[in-house]
């Protein structure tokens, strides 16, 4: 086992999936006999704001908060929220981020501007950036709101977890109504990235 403890930072907004995907990584890195601690921060979740997963794993894990800079992955649901949450990412981190824009309420009223071509512009930021097509991955799945499992996938692989069954813990997690095509999407999703 790894002696080094991981952090990941799961992020985007409400109704995105991401407290989902951060519990069954939680749940699968707990089953995989790790020591893991995961904090939530919800926003305001249901409105479309801004939420957050926090997960840290190792052999032995005092706190599940990620101070800003030591972050090993963030998971960026949204390119904005790729954005917001950059300072978080530790400079030999690595950043997955799903090319997807969702408009917050200011930028739908016109009061603000969604940043053009952030798919482009966060690899001049942080040295190491994977951009998933995952809404589409998803959909080309047959679960158009699988995103967040394929999100999941791709950071199962990057996190070097890919070998391990994830079969029962998918299983678990996922509510019975589209499991085997979320299944597919997080399938997908290790398909994309894995080394």
């Amino acid at each position: 086992m790894n002696k080094k403890n991981t952090s990941v930072l799961i992020v985007g907004v409400g109704g995105q999936g991401i407290l989902l995907a951060g519990k069954i990584l939680s749940e699968g890195l707990l089953t995989f006999g790790y020591d893991v601690k995961m904090s939530e921060i919800h926003g305001m979740a249901q409105r479309g704001g801004s939420v957050s997963s926090h997960i840290r794993y190792g052999e032995k894990v005092f706190s599940p908060v990620i101070d800003r800079g030591r972050a090993d992955l963030i998971v960026a649901f949204e390119k904005v929220e790729a954005l917001r949450w950059l300072p978080w990412l530790s400079p030999e981190g690595t950043l997955l981020v799903n090319n997807e824009e969702i408009y917050s309420m200011p930028v739908i009223l016109g009061r603000q501007a969604y940043p053009d071509r952030l798919e482009e512009v966060l690899p001049s930021l942080v040295p190491s950036v994977k951009v998933l097509e995952a809404s589409k991955i998803a959909r080309e799945a047959g679960e158009p709101r699988g995103a967040n499992m394929v999100l999941l996938g791709g950071a199962v692989a990057l996190l070097g977890l890919n070998e391990r069954d994830w079969g029962s813990i998918l299983d678990k997690g996922l509510p019975s109504r589209g499991r085997e095509k979320n299944k597919e999407a997080f399938a997908r999703g290790v398909a994309s990235l894995k080394a």
